[in-house]
């Protein structure tokens, strides 16, 4: 299998996506749009008229185009269509669309969008990929459809910016898209508006952009022609001219897309309504986000004004369970349906519709018919008896904060009602707000005080989190009981997360790390490893490249073939096969008692750089100040590897943000306790690589942290070793050169103070306890004495080893002994430089051999385990090890010339040049002075500065050597005096050595030779006839003078300036830089043996016997890394996390008592009481006209009543009309909202409802409608007309059959819309019998069970049953579902049953004169013989079509309604509750 055949498909992803994503890599416009020319022409279509007709205007044909638009087939028809009517089903065909592209509406901004013109029969999944795939949208976590009027209506002003604010806001939050008919006019163009005030109003980029999709009729666009072209027009310049549109309508210019849906005819409305319900329930079955959760995108309908059109689309759509959002105050039919909102069904009648329809369509109310107003009726009543998916935004009211507030919380509402009851309800409803990213409404509507949610419950929203890097739900997830402990528990989350990684640079980093695994493991295997997941060996093998290769693996290694080993540079990869990295801990070692949650979810997101995510992730981390070290030394690696420069920025301010974290924890740790501030620098931490905080801020260059005085405070007690930090210097000096003065008490140690400090202490809580009388001694001050009553004073050999032990000492002698060998050097070159070496001589040499082997210790020794290559390149990168290395090799070349006899002055000349390179190393000693070691820094700063200066300089300093040398000197030959001419000479003058060359008044000829033949002398310029220098003399001053100016004046000065620049840049840091500097003296002089030069030969061959020889491991100082017991270690974590939460706690008081924050809260105030006001205002008013309308309402009705009265009067005693009500048919403000929305039972089961639903099951038959207050047969229906169906007729339907059969069986429950007896076996009561087969789950009866068999048509639980005769017991396609012996048992068993319910059940095939009557049996079962062999069936019929399963006897079970009934009936027959 070839090398190409088997690359893994993650590297192949990873790759595509870079390509993609890249700025560099990215395809060019043109091929853009030939790409999706070809695409478009392929998949969509448009529709023409094949077919020219003469319609009912001249020129004009039937399908509204003129006749020049028809094609001349179209025209011309052959003749076996001659004779034939024009039909837009036969004459309409598809053709390739010619309208699509780019258009532009010009104007302010430039609005720019996408159209296209799509049949009308197009599929909606091929509308779906151009919207996603081709046009580049993000799939929406919502889909907000706007309808309402078609035509301009009036909004008042605060609704107008509460529904612009609201839309905008929802839709920018949740990222949904905006779905509206596209035009400009009505409901659509005030979408447009808020869409517009968005982009006003922000700087928001193409990223952030909103969505609006506009689907409009292709016939009936104004202007249209502008956007016609074959090939597509990019763009299309488009102009809006509502003036000359007359009947038809533009395109409104804030819409992003517009769907332009074509049936082939010209002026016809009402086009794309099909196909964009077809659309939308496409849309509504897609999954939600990336992974597959069970959850789709939801759907919510939000209704502005509107008329009939507007009703239907919000019946239909509640039908197919869309919720819909209604804005009171818009007008017609939404003002209608808010007013009917909350009341009891029985209350909505037809009166009360009729007085809505008259008072909020005005003039318009005059063109409905009477039975119009009916069917309007009817579906008001359905509409208001699905609650659940109608929410009626108001203003008045203060539950709704916004219109986005209002649509969200209608989406909920609708998952909380909806099918999925129970857990999964709560569960969707998470992840609906996880999706739309809306924390507010989570923590009101979800995270409420009813909902008990469990860890477990949560760990699906957490990963929708964490994935769409949604920081504030991760907060609150993390605050309502999400364990990381728990949600890490299976590794498989982890590499999941790694997985779903976006494009990124670390994912970059991953990919190309892998890629050179595969071609190397490919070249000595035959077989690629398969991999396509990323696995935790790769991301702990990249991340032990970050923070570097003296760390352990922070994940365990996996058990592959395959291993990749990161301690390498990038260029350099190894793989080995059936090995582990000896760097690796063991697997038991990395199990559960150092794995941190939070470490693994702080890497994640600062590997990704996200910094909000990585903020709350660092909270939850328990070694936090390590943590936030490593995320430093990361992302600053990162930031150097990173090509995009903003990136880069990003990264290294997240890294600094970091630093100051760290050493805002230590400050805290510090400030509390120095003694375990010092410990948690050295710690060994077992979750990051096995390393210290320390050498973490030293590789990451935080110069800050290890500035701080903590930090410098535990350097000061390493240098001084055993000695006190407070013994003076002189002190220290005096006891090197006479140290049994240490014995006397002239020098103090540590180890003294420590005890003498205990001891003080303990005297103080025992005086303490005295005084009081009561222990106040803590744990932790006991435990303190304790640890220290094992420390007694050190031993003379202690002292004296304490003493030149110290790194301080060590250093002195080694001041002391670099002098001496300089000093010996000096006399050797001055004095004592024989042709045979001297004793002095070989004394020299025997020094530097031990400065030699000393060196070679320093580079060869590794305590931090950096390996080699590292160490050598830390070693070089040092200034003095460089000049150490320089020193030696001039001495080794001089030192080898001066054992050659030809060669001896030059080997004693380059001693002489080594001798100052040792002297310059002298520098070295004056680092660890406070006052000195910044100077140097600064010193060496300015060395940099001058280098790249003289690169200035030497251009002048060139250019006039070299002009004044050709103009003086003709043909020099002698490269000595052309250098002295050209440079050496212009360089002196900048010093003030003025030339006397260039003038004939100073010009002497005895200081030059005529020919160059004197080598002591330069040539003389060229001489005319009187043997007088042919020089312009004007030239060369002149030359000289601007030479000067520039050089002396102008160069010198910006030197000076640089040089005062470069001090005051450095002179604020030098002092941070000194201690960062200072710490790899310490080191250096910790581990340095203690003799000092050259009897520290003899310790470099002690130390070759002990390691080399006798292959013994070095010693481990604790000073730098110390590796505490496991007690100890949680002990101090406790106390960095408590220290921890108080730095979080003071950092959030600064940041609430900040200027920024107080001006924020002030404006944030401010505005809430401008809309409060505002609201108010608009709600008084509101109030005040309500107010007045029910007052005239009230005197209309009175003088109704007393001419009602007077005509009584009149008619002495005949009977008269019923009067009308003196209340108000529509329910007065005063009225709570609470007592309109709370029905009486009594109410919500006075009539059947499924029997009078529009569309009847299985068939096109539409009832007549019927209302609530119709449908008992008593009350006079004139008007009642219903369709007559009976299904074995096909089709077969007559208005107001009348038959003697139909007169004598009348539906019990009422009028149903329908006569005949429909889908029902027969005439009159069509009887059934369910089966309630009923078990105990246990001996102990922990739940009762009940027999369900699956519902294929309905996808719901039903109980086994069907239609009987009146002389059967059993139904017999209960047979097929059981088997004949299981029938038979159970048909024995039916006398024994408890008869539930019998009677009349509200049945969506009931007609006026078929219905169905369903008796219910309950039959229990013992836990013998008949359940054995229904447990036999049961376990047998998984996986069948006609699955039977036990299920809990609950309201959560999903049954038909009267099933669920007949449910809680059996629940209270066991005394169980339902």
């Amino acid at each position: 299998m070839g090398e190409a055949e088997v690359k893994s498909s993650l590297v192949r992803a990873v790759a595509i996506s870079a390509a993609t994503t890249s700025k560099f890599l990215s395809l060019s416009p043109s091929f853009q749009h030939c790409a999706l020319t070809y695409w478009i022409r392929k998949n969509i279509k448009k529709k023409e008229c094949y077919f020219y007709e003469k319609g009912a205007r001249e020129g004009f044909c039937q399908c509204g185009y003129p006749k020049t638009h028809h094609v001349d087939k179209a025209i011309k028809p052959p003749e076996d269509l001659t004779g034939e009517s024009w039909n837009r089903h036969i004459h309409i065909c598809e053709e390739h669309t010619d309208a699509f592209g780019d258009i532009s509406f010009g104007g302010l901004g430039q609005k720019t969008g996408k159209y296209v013109r799509v049949s009308a029969d197009a599929s909606p999944e091929v509308l779906y990929q151009l919207l996603t795939e081709q046009w580049k949208l993000t799939p929406p976590n919502l889909l907000i459809s706007v309808t309402g009027g078609a035509k301009n209506f009036y909004l008042r002003a605060h609704l107008k910016s509460m529904f612009h604010r609201g839309l905008i806001k929802v839709a920018q939050t949740t990222g949904a898209w905006i779905l509206t008919g596209g035009t400009h006019a009505g409901v659509m163009k005030h979408v447009g508006q808020a869409v517009r005030d968005y982009a006003l109003s922000s700087s928001s980029t193409q990223g952030n952009e909103i969505v609006a999709i506009g689907m409009a009729t292709w016939g009936t666009v104004h202007n249209r022609k502008v956007l016609v072209h074959p090939e597509g027009c990019f763009p299309a310049d488009y102009s809006l001219d509502v003036q000359g549109q007359g009947r038809l309508s533009c395109l409104d210019n804030n819409h992003s897309h517009f769907l332009l849906v074509d049936d082939g005819t010209h002026g016809r409305y009402g086009v794309e309504i099909e196909l964009r319900s077809r659309l939308e329930k496409l849309i509504s079955q897609q999954p939600l986000g990336n992974r597959d959760n069970g959850v789709t995108i939801p759907v919510v309908c939000v209704v502005l004004d509107g008329g009939p059109g507007t009703l239907n689309t919000i019946f239909n759509a509640m039908l197919n369970g869309t919720p819909c959002v209604i804005l009171e105050g818009s007008g017609r039919i939404a003002d209608v349906i808010a007013q009917v909102t909350g009341l009891p069904v029985t209350r909505v009648t037809i009166a009360l519709i009729h007085q809505l329809m008259k008072k909020f369509f005005g003039s318009e109310y005059d063109t409905f018919s009477d039975l119009r107003i009916i069917e309007w009726t009817k579906k008001i009543q359905d509409i208001i008896r699905m609650p659940h998916l109608l929410t009626v935004f108001r203003i008045s009211e203060d539950k709704h904060e916004d219109v986005d507030v209002a649509i969200l919380q209608a989406l909920l509402k609708a998952s909380k009602n909806s099918e999925s009851l129970g857990r999964e309800s709560w569960e969707r409803q998470l992840e609906l707000a996880v999706a739309w990213n809306r924390v507010d409404i989570a923590e009101t509507e979800i995270f409420t005080e009813e909902s008990q949610w469990k860890s477990s419950d949560l760990q699906q929203a957490m990963f929708s989190a964490l994935v769409g890097h949604k920081h504030e739900f991760v907060r609150l997830l993390l605050e309502n009981g999400v364990s990381l402990k728990q949600f890490f528990q299976d590794e498989s989350t982890l590499c999941e997360l790694y997985n779903q990684l976006p494009g990124c640079f670390f994912l970059r980093k991953l990919a190309k790390r892998l890629q050179k695994v595969q071609k190397l493991y490919a070249r000595g295997h035959a077989v690629t490893p398969q991999g396509t997941n990323i696995s935790m060996t790769h991301v702990s093998d990249e991340v032990r490249h970050l923070l570097g290769s003296f760390t352990r693996p922070i994940y365990p290694p996996a058990t592959t073939r395959y291993h990749v080993n990161m301690s390498l540079e990038d260029t350099s990869v190894s793989v080995t096969k059936g090995q582990e990295d000896p760097h690796a801990p063991d697997r038991e070692g990395m199990g559960d008692a150092f794995r941190d949650p939070g470490r693994d979810l702080f890497l994640w997101a600062v590997l990704q750089n996200k910094k909000e995510l990585a903020e709350i992730a660092w909270q939850q981390c328990r070694d936090c100040m390590s943590a936030a070290l490593a995320a430093s030394k990361i992302l600053k690696k990162l930031a150097q590897e990173e090509s995009d420069g903003d990136e880069a920025e990003e990264m290294t301010a997240l890294a600094n943000d970091y630093e100051r974290h760290a050493i805002g924890v230590f400050s805290e740790c510090h400030s509390c306790d120095e003694e375990r501030a010092q410990k948690l620098l050295v710690r060994v931490s077992p979750s990051w690589g096995r390393t210290t905080c320390l050498r973490l801020s030293l590789e990451a260059d935080d110069k800050n942290f290890v500035a701080h005085s903590g930090v410098q405070a535990l350097l000061t007690q390493i240098w001084c070793g055993e000695l006190s930090v407070d013994n003076p210097v002189w002190r220290v000096l005096i006891c090197m050169l006479f140290f049994p003065l240490i014995y006397t008490g002239f020098l103090a140690f540590r180890r003294d103070e420590l005890i003498h400090r205990e001891a003080e202490r303990s005297e103080e809580i025992i005086t303490m306890e005295t005084v009081t009388g009561s222990s106040i001694r803590r744990k932790s001050d006991i435990l303190k004495p304790l640890r220290s009553s094992h420390l007694e004073p050190l031993s003379s050999w202690s002292k004296l080893t304490g003493l030149y032990g110290s790194p301080q000492v060590k250093f002195y002698w080694s001041i002391v002994s670099y002098f001496a060998f300089l000093f010996l050097f000096a006399v050797v070159l001055m004095i004592d430089f024989q042709d045979t070496p001297s004793w002095t001589e070989v004394l020299l040499y025997i020094w530097l051999v031990s400065l030699v082997c000393e060196e070679v210790r320093q580079l060869f020794r590794d305590p931090d385990g950096f390996g080699f290559r590292k160490k050598a390149r830390l070693y070089i990168n040092d200034l003095w090890n460089i000049l150490d290395v320089l020193s030696i090799v001039l001495f080794i070349i001089g030192l080898t010339c001066r054992l050659i006899t030809e060669l001896f002055y030059a080997g004693k000349v380059i001693l002489c040049i080594d001798f100052i390179v040792f002297c310059l190393r002298l520098m070295a000693i004056f680092t660890i002075s406070r006052t000195l070691g910044p100077k140097i820094i600064i010193v060496r700063r300015m060395m940099m500065d001058m280098f790249f200066f003289m690169f200035l300089l030497s251009i002048w300093v060139v250019a006039y050597g070299v002009a004044k040398q050709g103009i003086l000197i003709h043909n020099e030959n002698r490269l000595d005096w052309i250098v002295r001419g050209a440079v050496y000479e212009p360089y002196l003058i900048i010093f003030g050595n003025v030339p006397t060359n260039i003038d004939n008044t100073v010009f002497d000829m005895t200081t030059c030779s005529m020919n160059g033949t004197d080598p002591l002398k330069p040539k003389c310029p060229v001489l005319n006839e009187n043997q007088m220098p042919a020089f312009p003399e004007w030239l060369t001053i002149i030359m000289l003078c601007i030479y000067l100016l520039f050089a002396n004046i102008l160069l010198l000065n910006l030197l000076i300036a640089i040089f005062n620049f470069t001090f005051q840049e450095v002179q604020d840091n030098t002092d941070r830089i000194w201690k960062f500097q200072r710490y790899e003296l310490i080191k250096e002089y910790h581990s340095r043996p203690t003799a000092p030069p050259p009897l520290i030969i003899l310790s470099h061959l002690y130390l070759f016997i002990i390691h080399v020889v006798l292959r013994r491991p070095p010693l481990k100082f604790k000073e730098f890394k110390n590796e505490l017991p496991q007690t100890e270690e949680e002990e101090l974590l406790s106390w960095e996390a408590l220290m921890k939460d108080n730095y979080l706690l003071s950092t959030r008081q600064e940041q609430s008592q900040s200027m920024e924050r107080r001006i924020l809260d002030t404006a944030q105030k401010v505005t809430t009481i401008t809309e409060l006001l505002e609201q108010d205002e608009d709600a008084g008013s509101a109030a005040v006209m309500k107010r007045l309308a029910r007052l005239e309402e009230q005197v209309t009705q009175s003088a109704k009543a007393l001419q009602w009265i007077m005509d009584s009067l009149k008619s002495q005693g005949h009977p008269a009309n019923e009067p009308p009500l003196l209340t108000s048919a529509v329910t007065s403000e005063s009225e709570s909202r609470e007592t309109r929305g709370k029905a009486s039972e009594r109410d919500k089961a006075r009539f059947h409802v499924n029997a009078r639903a529009f569309h009847y099951p299985d068939s096109k038959v539409t009832r007549f409608p019927v209302p609530e207050e119709k449908v008992p047969w008593e009350v006079s229906f004139t008007s009642y007309m219903p369709l007559f169906y009976a299904s074995e007729d096909s089709g077969d339907q007559v208005d107001g059959a009348e038959t003697e059969d139909l007169d004598n069986y009348r539906n019990p429950g009422g009028r149903t819309g329908v006569r005949g007896r429909g889908a029902l076996s027969k005439l009159g009561p069509n009887l059934n019998i369910d089966l309630v087969l009923t078990r105990w789950r246990d001996s102990e009866r922990s739940a009762l069970e009940f027999l369900a068999v699956w519902d294929e048509s309905q996808a719901v639980w039903a109980l086994p049953g069907g239609p009987v005769q009146s002389d059967e017991l059993l139904p017999v396609t209960l047979q097929e579902i059981m088997g004949k012996q299981l029938y038979k048992k159970i048909h024995a068993k039916v006398v024994d049953g408890t008869k539930v319910f019998e009677g009349y059940v509200d049945d969506c095939r009931n007609t006026d004169n078929a219905w169905v009557e369903t008796t219910v049996l309950n039959i229990h079962l013992d836990r013998l013989g008949l359940m054995v062999d229904i447990n036999h069936m049961v376990a047998s019929s998984h996986g069948s079509a006609e699955a039977v399963h036990w299920q809990e006897v609950s309201s959560k079970t999903l049954l038909r309604s009267h099933q669920s009934d007949a449910l809680r009936r059996v629940a209270v027959l066991h005394n169980r509750k339902f």
